[in-house]
């Protein structure tokens, strides 16, 4: 834990620590702190950097195809040794028994044993394996756009998450102004009630005015709590011990910060095509699927036996070691025949999976650039916005000035001084959060742009 020091006026931090509970012991963060921290801790950035790790697995998987393939064998059974002639169909269930066939149901057993390996090799495959390595490349390469997608989601969320806890807390801040100014009045008419230049009526105007500000400062302070445990959503902590730096933030940007320059290696278009490619890559499989399979194999191998083919039986431990040896190898050609009908049906089925994956990467694209077009618009608006609130915050100061000296001389009325301080809070709320608008805007653009380090490099300065 350490003391955190935010770089307002001395004045501000000490309204914010009341507005906090006078706690300002905790963790702070600034706009890019708070990115980085989310970048690095939020779960789904995890989840997505692990997938990565498990796509790097499955290259290596596939790549073991090329290895040569042994499998070794050891058996020890005793078992009765009838045979008959006779065909059975491929099954699961029946034993098989070697030798010829008894003329007599004997139900002596012997011991048998077997060891053996098999080494089978495929030299040549024309391009099956290749492909299969590219396809799962293609998914390594889809899940590290997957990555650098959530981050980037992740990124904007806590951006904007740092936002509204800015914007909340400016209105606390004007909320706390305006709840002072509503106390001063309050004690300013009482004060004229018991000097009986007032009537009665007017105290418990103020302080329904006082209950109303009150009442506004009370919503801005649930609104700062709200926005620090969305926040913690990304940052995590506890809301009561996290406080921001707002920086430039709370001041016009300089520039647009980047909004305008379009990307096309946006990181949603950039996930979306490493989808289409992994696809190409699947079917570039099934292409060479229908190609036939040489298999260079080699098998040694020794059997045990308690009994010989004249029906004899050797007792003991006999069979339980192996006394015949034989060894073989050779070639071995498979062609599945009849599977070119369900190869090209499945080649049919990823075409079109293709081209439904390629509409969607054009729909992404026409969305953004949509996206982009409406933040702009937002952005030109929420400056002249940001230009002309400093305008009605020094209008409504005067005006307050005004109905003040109105009301203390006897012209004016406490509804039209009353009216007049409202009017100074929102337009103290409108002044702060019209500058926050415009970052906002900005945020939103960089966001559909597909590049939040320009509007970062100008929110840290």
């Amino acid at each position: 834990m350490r003391f955190i020091v935010i770089s307002w006026t001395l004045g501000t931090r000490a309204l914010l620590a009341a507005l906090c509970g006078g706690a300002m012991l905790g963790q702070s963060y600034s706009i890019g702190q708070a990115v980085q921290e989310a970048g690095d801790r939020y779960p789904a950035a995890r989840v997505s950097a692990e997938q990565v790790s498990a796509a790097a697995q499955a290259i290596n998987l596939a790549r073991t195809a090329y290895l040569p393939r042994v499998d070794f064998l050891a058996q020890v059974n005793r078992a009765t040794r009838n045979n008959v002639f006779g065909m059975t169909l491929p099954q699961a269930v029946l034993p098989a028994i070697s030798g010829p066939p008894r003329p007599e149901n004997d139900m002596a057993s012997v011991f048998g044993s077997i060891v053996g390996f098999t080494v089978s090799w495929e030299p040549f495959d024309f391009g099956s394996r290749q492909a299969s390595v590219r396809h799962a490349e293609a998914g390594r390469r889809l899940a590290e756009t997957g990555v650098t997608r959530t981050r980037f989601e992740v990124s904007a969320a806590a951006a904007d998450a740092v936002l509204t806890v800015i914007a909340a807390e400016q209105t606390a801040i004007a909320a706390q102004a305006g709840v002072g100014r509503s106390q001063v009045l309050l004690e300013m008419v009482e004060a004229q009630v018991r000097a009986g230049l007032r009537p009665g009526a007017e105290a418990s105007r103020a302080r329904a005015e006082l209950a109303l500000a009150n009442n506004q400062l009370i919503r801005a302070q649930s609104a700062i709590e709200t926005a620090k445990a969305n926040l913690t959503q990304f940052v995590g902590g506890d809301p009561g011990a996290i406080t921001v730096q707002p920086g430039p933030l709370l001041t016009l940007p300089d520039s647009n910060a980047g909004a305008g320059q379009w990307m096309a290696d946006h990181p949603v278009l950039r996930q979306q095509r490493q989808v289409v490619e992994q696809i190409q890559a699947g079917e570039q499989v099934l292409q060479r699927a229908y190609y036939p399979r040489f298999l260079v194999q080699g098998s040694n191998y020794g059997r045990g036996t308690g009994a010989y083919a004249s029906g004899a039986t050797l007792g003991g431990v006999n069979g339980l070691g192996p006394n015949i040896y034989n060894w073989g190898a050779g070639l071995s050609v498979t062609f599945p025949v009849f599977e070119l009908p369900s190869i090209r049906a499945k080649r049919q089925l990823e075409r079109h999976r293709e081209l439904a994956e390629e509409a969607r990467f054009d729909q992404y694209r026409q969305d953004l650039s949509a996206a982009a077009a409406s933040a702009l618009a937002t952005l030109s608006g929420a400056r002249r916005i940001a230009l002309n609130t400093p305008v009605q915050l020094d209008a409504a100061r005067a005006t307050e000035q005004q109905m003040d000296a109105r009301y203390k001389a006897g012209l004016g009325t406490l509804i039209e001084l009353a009216e007049a301080q409202r009017l100074v809070t929102q337009a103290e709320i409108d002044d702060a959060l019209a500058r926050l608008g415009v970052w906002r805007a900005l945020l939103r653009a960089a966001a559909a742009q597909g590049n939040l380090e320009p509007f970062l490099r100008e929110a840290g300065k």
